[in-house]
């Protein structure tokens, strides 16, 4: 998927988010082992969210493409986000899948 296009899906994700009263922290947070798409808040819990998009199942739905490498590296850039911001609070991890049927919201979609 191209920088650009994964940007427009960042924002509609952002965007249904708040619609949906979470409040957006930051986004595109980077660290050396990586990035998280989308930091928000839902109450007192972070909440860390990766956005997929594909515009076609032919190959999968996009949550699918959230391997066990990439929730480590979401794991660790989280962990490295709460310790810079010197948090304490209840976190957990998010996708949101945007493919031909709009998009999705998996809350807790894996542990932290």
């Amino acid at each position: 998927m191209s920088r650009r296009l994964g940007d427009a899906a960042e924002a509609r994700a952002a965007a249904y988010l708040a619609a949906h009263g979470y409040q957006i922290v930051e986004r595109n947070f980077r660290a050396k082992v990586g990035e998280i798409d989308i930091i928000a808040k839902d109450g007192d819990t972070v909440v860390f969210v990766e956005v997929r998009s594909r515009s076609s199942a032919a190959f999968g739905l996009p949550q699918e493409t959230v391997g066990a490498a990439k929730r480590r590296k979401l794991q660790l850039t989280a962990q490295l986000y709460v310790q810079a911001r010197g948090l304490d609070c209840p976190m957990r991890f998010d996708v949101i899948a945007e493919g031909p049927e709009g998009l999705e919201h998996i809350e807790d979609a894996f542990g932290g």
